[in-house]
């Protein structure tokens, strides 16, 4: 048996699985600030998962998923829980007596949506995380693909309209900026909203939210885009908070993938719309990844 543990922003949820990525058990609890915080709830939601499964700690592996930059399993720059720098693979085993694998929270996601969609099903897969930032866990050949410096799938900072909106990391037309939660409220500017209130404007019927709206159409859009073109990816699914946006996003990006198809051969050749599927929110997509991480895959 395998646990997996993802560390989130607000949550920190653990499972425990099969061999085969089935759940039998998961527990959630607040994630806390600070290193001490987020290591002892991420140690609490363990034990509660292994009750739940009926397993003792001694009898599972154990993988987590978490934001920030992981170098051999030390955590750095993890702003939103409050952490500059923790070893977490150091932590967690002086409190669970198992030394756990440590990735960053997309990659594990990647890992956890490939194996969900079968052993044999793809070569190759894109998870495109769209939440409070942007960016992209890669999946190839069956195994995570990390990058020389770590720095694989942060397509985030490409640039696709040098006249766009500026960006927090100081670059205009980002696809961060364009298709995160983060980057609908810098583009609304209006002080303690959120992109639901972004999205809920633009239905309403105010112009400049739809503006804002249809370009995150089209970062998505471009997002896949450049996934399918730089690694010629089988599928590329999309996941994050802002999928909850649901069909209305999935169909802009579609629409703005369908009409470059319709003006380039080459484009339409590479079916990119058929290629881009929704990963349904209720599946906990990055701790399934890093509890198949801490039993020896990717």
């Amino acid at each position: 048996m395998h646990l997996g543990i993802d560390i989130g922003g607000t949550k920190t949820d653990a499972v425990v699985v099969d061999t085969a990525g089935v759940v039998r058990s998961r527990h959630r609890l607040p994630s806390g600030q600070g290193g001490d915080a987020v290591v002892a709830a991420a140690l609490e939601a363990s034990r509660i998962a292994c009750e739940q499964a009926g397993v003792r700690p001694d009898e599972v592996t154990v993988g987590i998923g978490t934001p920030g930059t992981v170098v051999d399993g030390v955590v750095s720059h993890a702003l939103n829980l409050g952490v500059d720098r923790v070893d977490l693979a150091a932590e967690f085993t002086a409190g669970w007596g198992t030394r756990p694998e440590v990735d960053n929270d997309v990659n594990v996601a990647a890992l956890g949506a490939w194996v969900l969609a079968g052993d044999g099903a793809h070569r190759s897969m894109a998870y495109l995380n769209l939440g409070t930032g942007l960016a992209a866990g890669l999946v190839l050949g069956g195994r995570v693909w990390r990058g020389a410096r770590g720095a694989a799938g942060e397509i985030g900072h490409i640039s696709v309209d040098p006249a766009g909106p500026v960006g927090s990391d100081g670059l205009p037309g980002g696809l961060e900026t364009y298709a995160s939660g983060s980057g609908l409220m810098l583009q609304w500017g209006v002080e303690g909203a959120s992109g639901r209130d972004v999205v809920a404007a633009a239905e309403a019927g105010d112009a400049r939210a739809r503006e804002i709206c249809d370009r995150a159409y089209y970062g998505l859009a471009s997002c896949v885009r450049v996934l399918v073109l730089t690694l010629d990816v089988d599928e590329v699914v999309v996941g994050g908070g802002m999928t909850a946006w649901g069909e209305d996003l999935m169909a802009g990006a579609t629409r703005i993938l369908d009409a470059w198809a319709a003006t380039s051969p080459f484009l339409a050749s590479l079916q990119l719309s058929q290629r881009m599927r929704r990963l349904e929110m209720d599946v906990p997509v990055a701790a399934i990844g890093a509890a198949m991480l801490g039993g020896g895959r990717g």
